[in-house]
């Protein structure tokens, strides 16, 4: 079996898959490309940089910058001399930038923009240790990372690098992937080279994918999920081709045309429901096709399970209205991969149907990431499930008061479980028992035996007064098919009934105001209108049918504002901050509450 060695993985590239495009992005309007053989002397000479800046092995080194080929290269570099990558959002607060590059003992900080550096500048003269601040883009008065390339190509120590490759071990600190701190402080998680080898060993017959494949990056690089993917990808051949933004995401599909999409529920979501903002603009017979694709999508099962005349109609759907869809991402994508939060059934299989199958994965920052993946291209896939438990991993189900039948929390043990939390011995021990059982936290049951269906979070799951258990996840995600609800977040424990904040979907709410001449002037406004009140009130009695009555919402806000990451409502990977909001909007509940 071939010995993988993370530091050598742009190496093994250039020897087995050479290419003039190993990464690239559009900047001012000219897309920028490295070569196999650029991106190996350039890391290199970075590595060199590093030891020249007097960084040795274990050393910590943070990167604080959106995705772009700055943020790959600088981590290769780091790799290459055994030191310790802890990435951190670039969007998150001053007082958190300063937590978690104190908590890791940070020597250097990479960034990328002058608007992280506003955030942390002078961190250095307040946090003992902070040697530099490093920035990609070019800031008066600040170090470029190009100055770090430079020291590499005057002073070269190879020699030097090579020593140190030679002493590290798969057991050694590979990163520090912080958590996003919806449970209190971040938590620094401690991956080893092993555990993130492990993944790639596992996934790589799982995925067919190589030399002739380009995949979008636009997720955080700084999350694992799109970590270690983007290493996957380095070990299978795959171009990777960073978006230039959010915003300009939709262009940079068309332009790029992937053949990969890693994402997050909540973009595929938005996707879908601009989709069907369009096709309801449309009239008469080009209305009728566009719905009865949308319709015969829903009802997708997996290997033709639905028989020969509905694959003959999805054969005609396909030509006719889901070629569009294909177009807008590119028209190319053969694989789009879903990680970080609960996707809904029914974009995994419109989609699907629409020939994007999208694999489902689940796992987190503790296991590596992966734990599981529904493997959409084969035959053992099933749809409202996160697939099977990787191979390597063992799976147990730990049942607890306030669960369903068959339910219980997923316990795991493997080779991609952490080696712990950083400096935190004692967090380390309330997930990692004394038998080497990491509990996730998450609830789960198993679909025929062997595919894993994720319930809710443990710790979200809350009781009312009544001593009736309430899991608000699998609510939400249902309460979330309105294409009048952005997001919504049910409370209500300790409570008589269960309850709800609601962020309109604009964009939907919208839609409708106009369908029933209504002036949508802005969203405080029309939210007073009696009528959207009483369309809210219909929406919440449908979505509240497919629930027991104990569980059903009684009452619910709607929030004029969007729920954000910068306003930290959400995070990173659009999970909802439940302290924060709570905290927010402490007024809401209370008057929803108040007649006890």
């Amino acid at each position: 079996m071939e010995t993988i060695k993370l530091f050598e993985l742009a190496e093994r590239y250039h020897r087995l898959f050479p290419k003039n495009d190993m990464i690239a992005t559009k900047r001012n309007g000219v897309m920028r490309r490295y070569s196999t053989d650029e991106y190996i002397q350039t890391t290199n000479n970075i590595a060199y940089g590093l030891l020249n800046m007097g960084v040795v092995k274990n050393d910590k080194i943070c990167i604080i910058s959106l995705n772009r080929p700055e943020w790959s290269l600088v981590d290769m570099g780091i790799n290459k001399i055994g030191a310790v990558n802890a990435p951190i959002y670039p969007n998150i607060t001053r007082e958190e930038y300063k937590y978690i590059i104190n908590d890791c003992s940070a020597k250097i900080v990479f960034i990328g923009s002058e608007d992280i550096y506003n955030n942390i500048k002078g961190l250095d003269d307040e946090i003992e240790g902070l040697e530099h601040i490093i920035s990609f883009d070019e800031i008066e008065g600040v170090q470029n990372w190009l100055n770090i390339i430079e020291k590499g190509v005057v002073n070269p120590k190879k020699e030097m690098m090579q020593q140190i490759q030679s002493t590290i071990l798969p057991e050694d600190l590979f990163t520090l992937i912080y958590t996003s701190g919806t449970t209190g402080k971040p938590k620094g998680v401690m991956l080893n080279h092993a555990n993130v080898i492990s993944q790639i060993t596992t996934l790589k017959e799982k995925l067919p994918i190589g030399i002739d494949d380009r995949a979008i990056s636009f997720l955080p690089l700084c999350h694992v999920f799109e970590r270690m993917i983007e290493y996957f990808y380095m070990f299978k051949g795959v171009s990777i081709y960073y978006a230039q933004s959010l915003e300009t995401l939709g262009e940079d599909l068309k332009e790029i045309q992937p053949t990969i999409m890693p994402t997050v529920p909540r973009l595929l979501e938005k996707v879908y429901d601009k989709i069907l903002a369009k096709g309801s603009e449309l009239t008469g017979l080009k209305k009728k096709l566009f719905f009865w694709a949308v319709e015969l999508g829903l009802k997708h099962e997996y290997n033709k399970e639905n028989g020969f005349w509905y694959e003959f109609q999805l054969n005609i759907a396909n030509k006719i209205i889901f070629k569009k869809w294909r177009e807008a991402v590119g028209g190319r994508i053969r694989f789009i991969v879903s990680g970080a939060s609960a996707l809904q059934e029914r974009i995994a299989r419109i989609f699907t149907a629409a020939q994007m199958p999208i694999l489902e994965g689940y796992g987190l920052s503790e296991t590596s990431p992966v734990i599981a993946v529904n493997l959409a291209h084969t035959k053992d896939a099933h749809y409202g499930t996160v697939g099977t438990v990787i191979p390597g991993v063992e799976l147990k189900l730990v049942h607890e008061d306030g669960m369903k039948e068959g339910e219980g929390e997923i316990t795991i043990k493997g080779p991609n479980v952490m080696m712990g939390y950083y400096n935190k011995p004692e967090e380390t021990k309330k997930v990692i028992d004394q038998d080497g059982w990491f509990h996730t936290g998450d609830i789960g049951r198993l679909i025929k035996g062997k595919y894993l269906k994720i319930t809710d979070r443990k710790k979200e799951i809350f009781k009312t007064s009544g001593g009736k258990y309430i899991a608000p996840q699998v609510m939400e995600n249902r309460f979330k098919e309105s294409r009048l609800i952005e997001q919504i977040m049910v409370i209500g424990e300790g409570e008589k009934h269960a309850a709800a904040f609601i962020m309109p979907a604009e964009d939907g709410l919208k839609f409708w105001c106009q369908k029933h001449n209504i002036v949508f002037s802005n969203m405080k406004e029309v939210l007073e209108n009696r009528d959207v009140l009483e369309k809210y009130t219909k929406e919440v009695e449908y979505y509240n049918s497919f629930f027991s009555p104990y569980e059903r919402v009684k009452k619910f806000e709607l929030i004029a504002e969007p729920w954000s990451v910068d306003g930290g409502e959400l995070t990173a990977t659009m999970k909802l901050r439940r302290k924060n909001i709570l905290l927010k909007y402490k007024d809401l509940s209370d008057k929803i509450y108040k007649e006890k």
